[in-house]
This record gives C-alpha cells, structure tokens and sequence, in this order.
C-alpha cells in the first residue's frame, strides 16, 4: 500500500506525541480512529517499537506488550519509584502479584470478559493476597522450585518475602494477619496503579479499573502469550481444589 507525504506527517506527528508522552489527545484520536490509512501507519510505527496503540475514551495510548521495547519500564525504575529503599526484586515480582490478584478480583477469576463489580477495597484486597499465598504455599517447596523454572517467576522468594511482611518492626499484629506492613506495601501498589492510570480512585481505599484498563485486559491480559501462564498458575490451584472437594462430596 502507498501512502502520500502528508498522510505519514499525520501518522508520524501521532506517534511521536505517543512516544512522547504516552498518550495522544481528542484530536489525534479522532483522527486515528476516523481514517484506516492513517491508524495503519500509526500501529505499524508502534509495532516497531514492540507496542500496541489503544483508544481509550477520547485519548490514545501506547502501551509496550514487550520487555525490549524502549517504553518499557524497567525493574531498577519501579522499585525506585513505586517501593521502598532497599527493595529487592522479590518485592516487585510481589508487586506484579498483587495487581494481578486486583485485576482479577473484577473478572470473576478471569472468566468474564467483562468486570462483575464496580472496585475493590483495600481490605479485602489484603485478604484476597492472603489466599493467594496460603493457596501457593500448599504447593510445596519442590513443586515451586518446578513452577519457578516454568512460569519464569521465583514463587517461592515471592511466598517468604510476603511472609516477612508483617508488624515485627512497625508494630502490633493483628490475629487476622492483615498487617501494617502488607497494607503499607498494598498503598505502594495502589500509587503505582494510580500513577500509571490503571485504576481510578472511587472512594477512600477503594479502587475501580478505568477504560484503559479494560481494553488492555480484554485484548492481551488474559492471552497466554502475554501473561506466561501466570493466570494459570495463581487460579489453577484453586479451581483443581474446588473440582476435588466436589468429586470427594460425593463419597458421603
């Protein structure tokens, strides 16, 4: 397909703000999504640079579907800025967990391509993250080992360090686990969802997805060539547990 001189300025001054800053606004968007030749030229500039451009109400964003992409975030960045001094990488994996953990909690254990409730408290975020560990723990030492090597993530460094996240160095525990410390981690993971514009603030510790959210759940989160197999593993365990309470129900 050709295209004429004007047509990759427009193309190119789009990506370019995208590049830029992250995000274009009503404009640009508008013209993207009104004309095929320019909207291709726009997501063939992207894919070079291994992102994917998504509108989102009137605005258009970048997002990188690639750890070599150069808009990617790396993990020195985020742990900087989203964790506290001395953060080690098990932190940030855990930092991955629990917005994985979040996300799922609006997609009925990834089930639905659309949300089935409207945000998620903080609360019962924590309690959420408590199963999810609980639930990895009952793997076993040797079955993690095997799990790290296939999923690419170390679970069991993930498991030990939200296990030493507790009330020892800030405080009183509280008998049902949720701890200072994990809240205070769970806050370092709600700014980092607000910062990054995946979450909206709907109320006091209560966070909601946003458009871009949904689109980027619905076109690539729940693809296995994206998350790894990750989705798998965190609610596997939990419907293969359910699958055998219910086949052992039947012995009574």
């Amino acid at each position: 397909m050709q295209f004429d001189e004007q047509e990759i300025m427009k193309a190119f001054r789009i990506y370019v703000e995208l590049a830029k800053s992250g995000r274009a606004e009503a404009e640009q968007t508008k013209l993207y999504e009104n004309d095929d030749r320019i909207r291709g030229l726009v997501d063939r500039f992207a894919e070079e640079s291994d992102c994917a451009v998504i509108a989102a109400g009137e605005q258009l964003m970048l997002i990188p579907l690639a750890r070599l992409s150069p808009f990617h975030m790396n993990n020195d960045t985020l742990k900087r800025n989203y964790l506290k001094a001395g953060a080690l990488n098990a932190d940030l994996y855990l930092l991955y967990v629990a917005v994985i953990v979040w996300i799922g909690a609006f997609y009925d254990s990834y089930q639905t391509a659309e949300p089935i409730r409207s945000f998620l408290s903080v609360d019962e975020w924590l309690n959420l993250m408590r199963d999810k560990m609980e639930g990895i723990k009952e793997r076993g030492e040797e079955q993690l080992e095997q799990d790290s090597i296939d999923y690419g993530y170390r679970w069991s460094e993930i498991v030990k360090r939200w296990d030493a996240i507790d009330d020892i160095r800030e405080g009183a525990k509280r008998q049902s686990g949720q701890t200072n410390s994990r809240l205070s981690f769970l806050d370092s993971v709600r700014r980092f969802l607000l910062h990054q514009e995946l979450a909206l603030e709907v109320g006091v510790n209560e966070l909601g997805l946003n458009e871009k959210t949904k689109i980027v759940v619905q076109r690539y989160f729940m693809e296995t060539e994206y998350n790894r197999g990750i989705l798998e593993f965190l609610y596997g365990y939990a419907d293969r547990a359910e699958e055998e309470e219910q086949s052992h129900a039947g012995d009574f």
